[in-house]
């Protein structure tokens, strides 16, 4: 059985393949157009998707070198060659930016895979090669929605991407979240997904977090697990959200978005 670290890195590769091709049929015009992401055109997602790959890059190759990972200054230096470029520009490197990191990763050896561990620069310690992958495939999955719901509004998280991302979602609600739009209210909602399955509570308060399935519950929320992931991140206004949502409770669904105002 393949590890959570071959499972990410395969779909770093399918999301990167698809992704290349979508936007090798972009014209100008179609890379100016408005994304997903607020305030963000389909270039400029494109450029942070390829600058966070030479970042994530260079920590990679830090880890396997036994070099100094990235720091800040260096961060800076590269988001700011990013921005200066045109949007084919931005294009063009994205796809050779993500296509670098990808081979890197594909490069590592089951050895490497299990055991290196690779400073992040953000986080309190480096961390193991299937968490650093799954947080760029977190990125680059949302990202890559950005880029094609700006041409189709049906546009939904790669399915490959989706199950390896769930369990990532607990860790990034506490500050990717509003609890103060709230008022003070506070709700426990049980969570049913489906495509894959799972069942968990949901805690809104003075803070949000996951919990275990409620025993009494205050409502319920039925989704596709892609458009819980969505939700979390601010990607699930009323026009891409799916007739299958359903929100039951003291929350209406616009409520609960606010809550998740997204990055």
């Amino acid at each position: 059985m393949s590890s959570i670290a071959d499972q990410t890195i395969s779909a770093l590769r399918s999301g990167h393949d698809a992704l290349v091709a979508f936007v090798g049929k972009l014209s100008q015009e179609d890379l100016v157009r408005p994304s997903g992401a607020s305030d963000w055109q389909v270039s400029q997602v494109l450029s942070h998707l390829g600058s966070g790959a030479e970042i994530n890059l260079a920590a990679v190759r830090a880890a396997t070198s036994g070099g100094a990972a990235p720091d800040g200054d260096f961060n800076k230096s590269v988001w700011a060659r990013w921005d200066a470029m045109s949007p084919a520009e931005q294009a063009a490197g994205f796809v050779e930016a993500n296509t670098r990191l990808v081979e890197e990763y594909e490069s590592l050896d089951p050895a490497a895979r299990a055991e290196l561990r690779i400073d992040l620069g953000f986080l309190p310690e480096p961390v193991d090669v299937a968490t650093a992958a799954r947080m760029r495939l977190s990125e680059f999955a949302l990202h890559r929605w950005d880029v094609e719901v700006g041409f189709d509004p049906s546009a939904t998280v790669s399915a490959d991407a989706v199950p390896l991302l769930l369990d990532n979602v607990g860790m990034m609600l506490a500050w990717a979240s509003r609890p103060d739009v709230l008022g003070g209210r506070q709700a426990v909602l049980t969570v049913r997904l489906d495509d894959p399955s799972r069942v968990f509570g949901l805690r809104l308060g003075e803070r949000v977090g996951l919990t275990d399935v409620p025993e009494q519950p205050d409502g319920e929320l039925l989704a596709p697990a892609e458009a819980w992931l969505r939700l979390t991140v601010g990607r699930l206004g009323p026009q891409h959200t799916p007739e299958t949502v359903r929100l039951t409770g003291p929350l209406s669904l616009d409520e609960l978005r606010e809550v998740f105002p997204g990055f």
